[in-house]
């Protein structure tokens, strides 16, 4: 866990390529508010890992959405998809984010 702090919100979150990625429950919120997009995840299934035993994101739906508040809900998706497993999602979801942000 690192300190972050930007647009007045200061915490501990955990870093990923210099942007805090906040986890609650089955949802995962990775980006900073300031840019254009951020990146959301929602686990729909997991599995148990065959080395540990522990449960694993398995069927991830991944949306990048807007931060502009003056669009409706709609409006603000800006692109969603599906993927097994996190780090599919997470790979794939930050190529989309990165170039959306660029723009």
């Amino acid at each position: 866990m690192a300190e972050y702090k930007a647009n007045g919100i200061a915490g501990d979150y955990m870093i990923y390529r210099d942007k805090p990625l906040v986890r609650q429950g089955n949802m995962y919120c990775y980006g900073d508010m300031k840019d254009d997009y951020v990146l959301f995840l929602l686990v729909f299934t997991t599995k148990k890992s065959e080395i540990n035993g522990e449960e694993i994101p398995d069927h991830v739906m991944v949306q990048v959405m807007s931060t502009d508040e003056s669009k409706s809900p709609s409006e603000r998706l800006a692109k969603q998809f599906e993927k097994n497993g996190l780090y599919d999602a997470i790979d794939i979801g930050l190529i989309w984010l990165e170039k959306l942000n660029r723009k």
